[in-house]
């Protein structure tokens, strides 16, 4: 039979419920100031997945007390469309964090959208100038999802320093910023970081290795039982959908990490759903709310 689960649950929908109930307590102190936290996003096309997320970002940006603009436009819209929104944004002293929802249609080039954006409303944290700063230690917006797992691992007194982190992916929007937050000085940083991917050698020779685990490659539970080590902590950034044995022809979420197994052998592990994604609303809510502060504290509010 299977060992019990040792791994203790770490729950990211509660965390992330303090995290918005924080930002809620100072949108309020910032809007009584005069400057009230407001996120513009921009959805291109008709993807339905798109719309469900920029949906939820919106309701979430309502209970934080945020001011919310959402400019939708069909996938035939042309690039020069896109960027001239992205600048009235720029131009708008009510709009602190912008937001393009990705993917955007193909014939849009991405990445001179995302620079288009001003670094000090690039609340995704996708600019070069944001992810440049990241990389060399300095301030600015980090990626909501990392960030997120940062979080999890502050709140629930997980010490990161002199530990060995690894980082399995090694996106923009995950595993390169991840590593560069375990590099940085201070709290939650400190580590000792190794980042894996679609091209390393004998994956979980290294995996076993990492006190923290974080696991970000969209590939439905990859990491087996035997690829974590014993105690360690998992982070499982992965969203897939599959079919679900127990129900013909229905689906469920699955993250990348086998669950069951890891959990037998793990101190600690994030469920998929409940565990990161809820991360990644709570801290795009706090990138804003940071956001708007410093708009506040410049104009000597």
């Amino acid at each position: 039979g299977r060992a019990p689960m040792s791994a203790r649950i770490l729950d990211g929908k509660r965390i992330a419920a303090e995290v918005r109930a924080e930002v809620r307590a100072r949108a309020a102190d910032l809007s009584s100031a005069g400057v009230k936290p407001g996120l513009a996003f921009l959805l291109v096309g008709e993807d339905p997945a798109s719309a469900v997320y920029v949906r939820s970002k919106g309701q979430a940006c309502e209970e934080a007390g945020f001011h919310s603009v959402t400019e939708r436009r069909p996938a035939s819209t042309t690039q020069a469309e896109v960027l001239e929104l992205v600048e009235r944004f720029n131009a708008d002293d009510r709009i602190h964090g912008i937001l393009v929802q990705l993917p955007l249609p193909d014939h849009i080039d991405e990445g001179a959208v995302l620079e288009s954006i001003l670094p000090a409303k690039d609340v995704d944290g996708f600019h070069p100038v944001n992810a440049g700063r990241l990389s060399a230690g300095a301030d600015g917006f980090v990626p909501c999802t990392p960030l997120g797992v940062r979080e999890i691992l502050m709140r629930e007194g997980i010490e990161t320093r002199g530990r060995h982190a690894v980082v399995v992916g090694r996106s923009n929007i995950v595993g390169r910023p991840m590593a560069s937050l375990f590099l940085r000085y201070g709290p939650g940083g400190d580590a000792t970081v190794t980042v894996c991917h679609s091209r390393t050698r004998d994956l979980g020779e290294i995996t076993r290795q990492g006190d923290i685990l974080v696991v970000a490659v969209g590939r439905p539970e990859m990491i087996t039982r035997d690829m974590v080590r014993p105690g360690a902590v998992v982070l499982d950034v992965g969203i897939n959908r599959v079919p679900d044995p127990a129900r013909p022809g229905k689906t469920r979420l699955v993250g990348d990490v086998d669950f069951e197994g890891a959990a037998e052998v793990a101190a600690a592990i994030t469920p998929v759903p409940g565990g990161i994604g809820p991360m990644t609303i709570a801290m795009l809510l706090s990138n804003t709310v940071d956001a708007a502060s410093r708009v506040a504290a410049r104009a000597g509010g």
